[in-house]
């Protein structure tokens, strides 16, 4: 089993007695709404097979994802995962923080810790992130990490029958090392 710690964070293999936890984080409108991927409302019972489908493409070696625990309280708060495109030697990072523990500088801590795990393990050159214009949480936490701001796309993702601009940030393995 894989894992990470981080002051105050423990990041490890995701593990289907998580799918309850996961549920009821991600079922919140408010976190739904900042993602371009988790359904609201959140079906029930579906994040067993999120979390399936997870651990199956991580045997493939081109996903690698981690349950964000609070180390204080033990219980699951989050989301991080990476996408790994090694013909390309990148990873498309994605993370959710669940409301209760927004503000709290957790995603920073996550997304530092991840970024540095898979350079070292996948030896990835680029490490890239997107988030909806509307979530500058999220990119502040991309830009809190070092990693740069390279464009918007303009209504490039659909979301609940709206069009949303999408910003792009990106670090480089030697960028990222040099800090």
């Amino acid at each position: 089993m894989k894992k990470l710690e981080t002051e105050r964070l423990l990041l490890r293999s995701l593990r289907r007695e998580d799918a309850k936890r996961i549920e009821e984080l991600a079922g919140d409108y408010e976190v739904a709404k900042t993602t371009l991927s988790i359904p609201h409302p959140y079906p029930q019972g579906s994040a067993a097979d999120f979390i399936e489908s997870s651990l199956q493409a991580e045997k493939k070696g081109e996903y690698t994802i981690f349950a964000i625990v609070e180390k204080d309280m033990n219980h699951l708060i989050g989301i991080i995962d990476i996408s790994i495109a090694l013909a390309h030697e990148r990873g498309e990072l994605g993370y959710w923080i669940g409301k209760p523990y927004w503000g709290m500088g957790f995603g920073t801590e996550a997304t530092r810790s991840m970024i540095s795990y898979a350079f070292e393990t996948f030896s990835l050159h680029k490490i890239f992130a997107r988030a909806v214009t509307h979530n500058p949480g999220s990119w502040r936490v991309m830009e809190k990490v070092g990693m740069t701001h390279e464009g918007i796309l303009k209504q490039h993702e659909v979301r609940w029958g709206k069009y949303l601009d999408i910003t792009y940030y990106g670090v480089l393995r030697k960028d990222f090392q040099r800090r």
